[in-house]
């Protein structure tokens, strides 16, 4: 070894640590002609068969990944010592590097391809050929102009779906070539003493991270028709099949065409690249990253940019533009005059000087950066390696960064969008953003570690059910848009995990229907209603997820959040049964409007009750009103259908049924909830003789049966926006068994002879929610005069807490430690109705008020009036009641059981009280009973 050889060496060591490194392991690894003093480089041409041929010496895996990195090793530090003496321009540095880089990958799939074969059978194609595996370069690599120490971008794909033909366990073609690609990965990627070849990011691929490792290349065509976004255009521009037949590089050409280049001129371009390189930089920004030479203003990404913006616009038309080539699209560019050629050359001075830079950068230790140095002694190697000093050098690099980031501007220009900034948190929104950085965006706005973590996992799986679910490229727009705008909103909640999985659980569900996307991205009030309305509620979430409909009433907050005057609810339904068309008689609208009618009002109705403006008792009543408007349309709907085919019977009219709805339960008492069923009995006191009048008579019996059948039909049927109610009818006489409407004078003899107590129960609740005034008032003197018969007290009280206990048992809900159930636990809601039942039952003989009321809190308010218990205790169970039911109506409203930790103890104690006050007798018989049972 000559003086200059050694000193040239020497300079090269000093210049990068890792060319040193490598000489120390291996003192051939770097050869240097004696007479030139240049390094002896392999050509391009002559990796892969140098490759191939040592490969071909080894079977094993482990020894298959030494020699690949030895090669990779000796020929990147070969390629480092000669740009570092400046042996070589850049388009030839890029063209080592680039053909390196396939060398490695076919070396590795060619080797490990007869192997697999040999174990699981040789995939075939319908022909019955056998199939490749296809290596699609993405990025830089595909373009030929990879920098020293990249990643490389792959996609794999295959030809065909089909089977292996190993003779006796054939397995499926995708399965094959999903272990081929994770050998590759283990060959190539794998960490090892020795390092590894090249990190592989596979994330390009369809669906990204959660997509397979390899598709078949008719799944590769319907992802990219379907689902293709803008920024897979952008990276397809650079795409390249790397080792395959000249055949196949056209097929996948042709495939990717249409999706990458218009046929039209396509400014649309223009602003997916802008929103891009917004990102990016939003994110160097965020990162605090300094003097960054490719993704700062003016680096290398922004000149990629430039050429691949005229490339999107103009390469359907302009096929010269369709290359993968950053030299050629500049070529074609300037001999086309898009841009003036003084602007190009200008451009490509800047480029070639930051790739140069970065690969200075990169060959000091072999490490993928492209941030200048702050150490002094990296700033004075790499000032050696351009021969400037370092002040001189760092202007140098600052005045082509200037220049690229004017030529920029002018060509793409700023993100001057109204849309609202959500600043960093686009990044999350991202697709190729990595968790680290989606948690350091998190922390910056004060999320811990658990939370951040929690609140990235929700945000990543709706990114990925977007993408699973095909919404086109103007629903994934909009949602790109409005998630990020909706994190800015919750993220600084305290309950934000809770409010963003009940908003995002709507997303999924309107995600296809574009419509509701863009509703809410372009209006901030119904953003800020929908936010509002999921944070105070699970139950209005669930319900605005399950009906998007609702979704038009959050536009305008004044006119959510007021309510109608209570009658004014029948005129609201009619309302929106008469937005139907007058020619059309469509049942499922008519069904459907009812079924919007409802909704739309309980959205209010819960809006005004989570806002603090309803008390709970006014809440029941709204919702209890509404549901009665809603009985009055069915019904009448129902009317108007079964008279139109079969007429009405004798002296019967739409004014005058002789039909009538009877609510129980809830509904009955005025105490309504969001999710209630109803329960109903039917009456009539028509007399059964004779026929209706239509051209398709029927019996009158079998008339209003068919009329009840009608109404239950309309409440209960499954439409696409759900159902109306739930519909209970077990209160009527004889239960399950009995008929489904009821003449009056056969429900007074049912009650009479052969109700039970709890059906008597029952009747206190029970008041008429529908039809004409005369059979509404017979009902009400029906049920006060069953009410007010005399019976035996003792008897009755037994046979009330008999019942009360069978329910406990029956319907009682799991136990948890420290829990009480506010319905069935002792002390709770039924509790006190059963006592108030009791007091109707007892005593409404001598006190006929009892049975004005048919809601439990006028009954309690009545017994305390009339002395038939004591004022304090009325008051008091009253209050118990209302505070049970207020607590029962926010554990709905949160989309909870019954079960509350709260302890009640005080509520409780007065509820035991009353019991054992009023069936003192009965509760110590039975104490008795269970002691002589011991």
């Amino acid at each position: 070894m000559t003086t200059s050889t050694s000193e040239i060496i020497t300079k090269i060591c000093q210049l990068s640590p890792f060319v040193a490194d490598v000489i120390a392991q291996d003192e051939t690894a770097l050869v240097v002609d004696a007479e030139t003093h240049k390094i002896q480089l392999l050509p391009p041409q002559n990796y892969l068969p140098q490759l191939q041929s040592a490969l071909a010496q080894v079977s094993e895996e482990k020894a298959a990944q030494q020699v690949l990195r030895r090669y990779r090793k000796q020929w990147f530090a070969a390629l480092a010592a000669a740009d570092l003496t400046g042996q070589l321009s850049l388009p030839v540095m890029l063209e080592h590097l680039s053909a390196a880089a396939d060398a490695f990958i076919i070396a590795a799939r060619d080797w490990l391809y007869p192997r697999f074969t040999a174990r699981y059978g040789t995939p075939r194609d319908s022909d019955g050929n056998a199939q490749p595996l296809w290596v699609l370069g993405m990025g830089k690599l595909g373009g030929r102009e990879l920098n020293f120490s990249s990643d490389i971008d792959l996609i794999f794909c295959y030809p065909e779906r089909g089977e292996t033909d190993h003779q006796r366990k054939p397995i499926e073609t995708d399965v094959f070539f999903t272990k081929l690609v994770q050998g590759m990965m283990s060959l190539l990627d794998a960490l090892t003493v020795e390092g590894r070849v090249f990190r592989v990011d596979l994330r390009l691929r369809p669906f990204g991270q959660s997509g397979p490792v390899v598709t078949s290349l008719a799944a590769l065509e319907n992802y990219y028709q379907e689902q293709g976004r803008d920024w897979e255009r952008y990276a397809m521009v650079k795409a390249r099949l790397i080792g395959a037949e000249p055949a196949s590089e056209q097929a996948f050409k042709d495939l990717l065409r249409p999706f990458v280049y218009r046929r039209y001129i396509d400014f649309s371009a223009i602003d997916a690249l802008r929103k891009m390189k917004a990102l990016i930089s939003q994110e160097t920004k965020r990162q605090g990253v300094q003097n960054n030479i490719k993704l700062g203003p003016g680096g290398i990404r922004e000149v990629e940019f430039i050429a691949q913006t005229f490339q999107l616009i103009r390469g359907g038309q302009q096929r010269q533009l369709q290359t993968q080539s950053l030299y050629q699209a500049y070529q074609v560019i300037a001999e086309q005059e898009l841009l003036p050629q003084q602007t190009v050359q200008e451009l490509l001075e800047s480029y070639e000087l930051l790739r140069r830079v970065e690969h200075v950068l990169q060959e000091y230790n072999d490490e993928q950066t492209q941030t200048l140095p702050v150490d002094e002694e990296r700033q004075q190697a790499m000032a050696a390696a351009f021969g400037h000093d370092w002040e001189s050098l760092v202007a140098k690099i600052h005045q082509a960064m200037a220049i690229v980031h004017e030529h920029f501007q002018n060509v793409i220009g700023d993100n001057d969008s109204d849309d609202e900034d959500a600043g960093p948190l686009q990044l999350l929104w991202q697709d190729m953003v990595e968790d680290s950085t989606a948690l350091d965006v998190l922390h910056e706005y004060g999320l811990d570690k658990q939370r951040a973590q929690l609140i990235w996992q929700q945000v990543n799986e709706l990114r990925m059910d977007v993408r699973k679910r095909g919404s086109g490229p103007r629903g994934r727009k909009a949602m790109a848009k409005l998630v990020p705008v909706l994190l800015q909103r919750c993220i600084q909640l305290a309950d934000a995990e809770v409010v963003l999985e009940r908003v995002f659980t709507l997303l999924r569900r309107i995600m296809s229907r574009t419509a509701y996307v863009e509703l809410l991205v372009e209006n901030v009030g119904a953003r800020e209603q929908l936010v509002k309305l999921c944070r105070a509620s699970s139950w209005i979430a669930q319900h605005l997820a399950n009906f998007p409909i609702l979704l038009d009433e959050l536009i305008d907050p004044q006119h959510l959040y007021q309510l109608p005057q209570l009658e004014d609810y029948r005129a609201i339904v009619d309302e929106y049964l008469l937005r139907i068309p007058e020619q059309e008689d469509d049942l499922e609208a008519q069904m459907n409007a009812l079924r919007q009618a409802r909704q739309s009002c309980q959205l209010k109705i819960a809006a005004a009750d989570i806002s603090g403006a309803l008390p709970l008792m006014k809440v029941s009543d709204h919702l209890s009103y509404l549901a009665e408007a809603i009985i009055a349309a069915v019904v009448h709907l129902a009317w108007h259908q079964l008279s139109a085919r079969h007429g009405t019977p004798p002296g019967r009219s739409q004014e005058d049924m002789g039909f009538a709805v009877i609510a129980y339960g809830k509904l009955g008492g005025l105490e309504l909830s969001y999710s209630s069923d109803l329960d109903l009995v039917f009456v009539t006191d028509s007399d059964y003789q004779g026929e209706t009048d239509g051209a398709k008579p029927l019996e009158v019996q079998q008339f209003y049966l068919r009329l009840a059948q009608r109404v239950l039909h309309l409440f209960t049927t499954r439409t696409v926006i759900g159902t109306l109610y739930e519909v209970d009818m077990r209160l009527r006489p004889s239960g399950k068994s009995g008929l489904l409407v009821t003449r009056l004078s056969t429900y007074a003899s049912y009650l009479q002879e052969d109700a039970w107590t709890w059906e008597l129960q029952a009747l206190v609740r029970a008041r008429p929610v529908f039809g004409d005034q005369r059979l509404c008032e017979a009902f009400k003197t029906l049920r006060r005069e069953q009410l007010q018969e005399r019976r035996a007290g003792e008897s009755l009280a037994q046979q009330v807490v008999e019942m009360r206990e069978k329910m406990r048992s029956h319907k009682e809900l799991r136990r948890e430690q420290h829990s009480f159930d506010l319905k069935q636990g002792v002390g709770g809601i039924t509790d006190i109705e059963f006592l108030v039942q009791y007091l109707v039952l007892r005593y409404s003989c001598d006190y006929p008020a009892l049975t004005d009321f048919t809601d439990n809190v006028r009954i309690l308010e009545q017994a305390g009036q009339l002395q038939v218990m004591s004022t304090e205790q009325a008051q008091q169970l009253t209050e118990v009641y209302i505070r049970e039911r207020e607590w029962l109506h926010q554990l709905a409203l949160d989309d909870r059981d019954s079960l509350t930790h709260q302890a009640f103890t005080d509520e409780r104690t007065v509820v035991e009280k009353a019991w054992q006050q009023w069936f003192a007798e009965v509760l110590k018989s039975a104490d008795t009973d269970s002691d002589r049972s011991r």
